[in-house]
């Protein structure tokens, strides 16, 4: 019992190293993004950031100083509707690491690496992006306009990716007669690269492929496929709405190399096959990708 317990521990000490590792990492891409992308380029792509940046525009306050200052009532909010602690720790931490590091960061790093204001755009997001999605994984938040918008989706029922539009909208809106509407525009390019690169940290590439398979030769198809790609197949029954005709839909997961192998396998077995691929991010459980050595061998002449 007594090693149990110690195992235990020394589990929950490992993870609560990583985790703080990652929320580390994640804090210092942001602060370092800030630094090198956001403010020299006077990007403000929504959230405290972007307010930061705008405010020190016209007071010339530090961009770190006043997120920190603005994210306060921010936490206090979190904590008060969010979990309190639970939601607080890890919060902190990232808060004070990225605002307090963009600081930091903006004496020791060079003030822009590049003058093109498009390649600061695409590369800000990408670069904010993986930093938010590091913070994610580990189960941190970087504060923000977030707390906000859960807030009001837990109160309101909104979807929150609709009161984002709102914050992070009025934001940039800000920024455009602040700076210019071409560097509002430029905000905007940052703020879609910055959601589609903090979903590819969080899900990871889109290597999974799932096929439907509508067939009158089920036991043919899936036979072929469990043959040639060692793959299971899903059967349920259909039928077809304009010729109300009854039809079976199979269904299978393939990894994207083995794509090709899955129509052509289709094609032999049954011609008149309707087959839709679409994409997908995880998969778990079952067999998910053909053998390659058995795909090849199938596959030469």
């Amino acid at each position: 019992m007594q090693k149990a317990l110690q195992r235990a521990a020394l589990l929950n000490w490992r993870n609560t190293l990583w985790t703080y590792t990652l929320l580390t990492i994640g804090g210092v891409i942001l602060a370092s993004n800030v630094a090198l992308f956001l403010a020299p380029s006077h990007l403000a792509p929504g959230g405290v950031s972007g307010a930061a940046i705008i405010i020190n525009y016209y007071t010339g306050w530090q961009v770190g100083t006043t997120m920190l200052i603005l994210n306060i009532p921010l936490l206090i909010l979190g904590f008060r509707n969010l979990g309190r602690f639970h939601f607080l720790t890890k919060t902190l931490y990232v808060v004070l690491l990225y605002n307090l590091g963009a600081n930091v960061a903006a004496q020791y790093l060079p003030p822009g690496i590049s003058q093109n204001n498009l390649l600061n755009a695409i590369f800000a997001g990408v670069v904010g992006g993986i930093g938010t999605g590091i913070v994610y994984r580990a189960g941190g938040t970087t504060a923000s306009t977030g707390v906000i918008s859960r807030i009001l989706q837990l109160k309101t029922g909104i979807p929150v990716s609709q009161i984002y539009f709102v914050t992070d909208g009025l934001i940039i809106l800000a920024a455009g007669f602040t700076f210019g509407w071409e560097a509002a525009l430029y905000a905007l390019v940052t703020l879609f690269i910055w959601g589609i690169a903090t979903d590819y940290v969080l899900e990871g590439p889109s290597v999974v492929r799932t096929a439907f398979i509508v067939t009158d030769q089920r036991e043919a198809v899936a036979h072929a496929l469990l043959a040639k790609l060692q793959i299971g197949v899903t059967a349920w029954q259909g039928e077809g709405m304009f010729t109300e005709e009854p039809h079976s839909v199979l269904f299978c997961t393939i990894s994207r190399p083995f794509v090709d192998t899955l129509r052509n396998v289709v094609r032999e077995a049954d011609p008149k096959a309707f087959v839709v691929i679409t994409h997908g991010h995880q998969a778990t459980g079952g067999v998910i990708q053909g053998s390659k050595d058995k795909a090849k061998k199938d596959d030469a002449p």
